[in-house]
């Protein structure tokens, strides 16, 4: 699929297009990359391989930038992510794209922007700005689910909490190095090392930056709050296992001298005092250590 250069883009069947005409933006496959790249104009020596690319990054070379995007997908993010190179040189764009991504991400530009591409730097970042479209809706939702989880520590509600968060942290991480490798390769197209934009659409770029910066930025507190769930969680479960202690120390302290006493006259000596009629004195003797050992505990807040 072609789409021309303009205030609006406007698909052209390949066939129809020619070399000459207004510059614009390619979507083909990895199978049919080859030639539509000889079309615009683009060459590309090493092998093009969508499903190993694993990183957003750019690469400058003589002839051309050579980008690649590997995008997390908003309902899977620790999953198969969304892989597509972009190539751009003085006149054309061509996205190399195997499941059709960029194509719904076209459409949608088509659907919400004026402008959708005047220029290949405008074309660029309605590209680039619309896959994170979603992304600060999708952290408000991290937020929420974090909110939820707090309040159920602080309710003592810590049943499976550690098998809730987990997979919270592991996403957040995977999220802010995405945003990094985006914020990079944002960056690398406003330095314009090949001199195939113009300086005054550079700004676009600039924009791009800031946004993966506030992205990356966001995901950070949610990762330092979710610390700070997990750290209240953490003092729930110590409260707990300090109170088990407590009990259980107020139960080994009573017990104590009821085991030495029970030792004691369990001996049976020969002259042992209380031998013959000792048992009600005993009685008597663990009840006032019991009440003892209460008093003392009451009186220093243990119980």
């Amino acid at each position: 699929m072609i789409f021309k250069f303009g205030e609006q883009l406007l698909p052209v069947e390949m066939e129809e297009w020619e070399a000459d005409q207004v510059p614009a933006v390619f979507i083909t496959d990895s199978k049919h990359a080859d030639e539509v790249l000889g079309k615009a104009g683009i060459i590309y020596e090493n092998e093009i391989q969508v499903s190993k690319i694993g990183f957003c990054k750019l690469e400058n070379q003589q002839e051309c930038i050579v980008g690649t995007l590997c995008i997390p997908k908003l309902l899977d993010v620790l999953g198969s992510r969304y892989r597509m190179y972009f190539f751009v040189n003085r006149s054309n764009v061509v996205i190399v794209d195997d499941d059709n991504f960029s194509l719904r991400l076209i459409h949608r530009i088509q659907r919400k922007r004026t402008h959708q591409g005047e220029t290949k730097e405008r074309f660029l970042y309605n590209y680039i700005a619309e896959f994170m479209s979603r992304d600060l809706e999708m952290l408000a939702a991290y937020e929420k689910r974090l909110l939820r989880m707090e309040e159920d520590v602080t309710q003592q509600k810590i049943s499976d909490f550690q098998t809730k968060l987990m997979p919270i942290r592991r996403e957040l991480l995977n999220l802010r190095s995405y945003y990094d490798e985006i914020m990079d390769l944002s960056r690398d197209l406003e330095e314009n090392e090949n001199g195939f934009f113009l300086k005054k659409h550079l700004k676009y770029f600039g924009i791009l930056t800031d946004r993966a910066d506030r992205l990356m930025s966001r995901t950070s507190h949610l990762l330092e709050y979710a610390q700070q769930v997990k750290d209240a969680y953490q003092a729930q479960v110590d409260a707990r296992q300090n109170s088990n202690m407590q009990f259980l120390t107020v139960i080994s302290t009573i017990f104590f001298p009821l085991t030495l006493i029970t030792g004691w006259f369990g001996m049976n000596f020969k002259d042992m005092p209380g031998l013959e009629n000792g048992y009600p004195m005993i009685v008597v003797l663990s009840i006032v250590v019991i009440i003892g050992c209460l008093i003392i505990f009451k009186k220093k807040h243990i119980i």
